[in-house]
């Protein structure tokens, strides 16, 4: 069976003016987790992102430690719903908790319940809908997991990842966001796969990650 390591960005630059590019520790921790596939004997033979620049610097970190090069495919499927426009649609026309964009805290809190509501149905405004996202998702696990592929990189974000992890396993309302939540910065979730089959074979995983150096390289934003 072909595997596919689907990985989250490292850490971008949270309340700063653009988001979408690493923070020097996000350059660090993808850096260490290319070293850390390197030791565990990964090489892959496919490699995809989305189009947003966090997961190319994430891929070039991650490649910078494999001492690999590869042109990778591009799937928008692979990149992540706007939250910012997500939340901005959700409070349209009302206050806005305080420091929704820039504390931690505080966005992750409203983050939760606005997903929530979104799956539902709800938020109108939003650009994109539930079920649009889930397609484009759809589309992006169909393309990385072509079956003439044998073992797969991908980088992509939170949400679609966690998207695909809860339709794999067939979870039911609100678990999406309870799992996106949890995903940590450059953690590897794999699955092994073939034409007729798909099965979870790790989730959240941070080989590159140890006592010695967890304090520093361990993040979720």
């Amino acid at each position: 069976m072909a595997e596919l390591f689907l990985v989250r960005h490292a850490q971008a630059s949270f309340g700063a003016a653009n988001y979408d590019k690493l923070s020097e520790l996000g350059h660090e921790q993808s850096r260490a987790l290319g070293r850390a596939l390197k030791a565990q004997g990964i090489r892959p033979t496919a490699v995809f992102i989305g189009d947003m620049l966090r997961h190319r610097e994430t891929l070039d970190g991650i490649f910078e430690g494999l001492e690999m090069t590869a042109e990778p495919g591009i799937h928008a499927g692979l990149n992540e719903f706007d939250f910012t426009a997500l939340l901005n649609a959700k409070f349209a026309g009302r206050p806005a908790p305080e420091n929704m964009h820039t504390e931690r805290k505080s966005h992750f809190r409203t983050l939760r319940d606005t997903v929530l509501e979104w799956e539902q149905g709800g938020i109108p405004g939003a650009a994109e809908s539930w079920a649009d996202f889930t397609a484009r998702v759809e589309a992006a696990r169909q393309v990385v997991m072509a079956p003439d592929h044998q073992q797969v990189l991908a980088v992509s974000s939170g949400g679609p990842i966690a998207r695909m992890i809860a339709a794999q396993l067939d979870c039911g309302p609100g678990q999406q966001i309870k799992l996106q939540l949890q995903i940590k910065n450059c953690a590897v979730n794999r699955f092994v796969y073939s034409a007729k089959s798909v099965y979870l074979h790790g989730f959240n995983e941070t080989p590159h990650i140890n006592a010695a150096n967890q304090e520093r390289l361990l993040t979720y934003s």
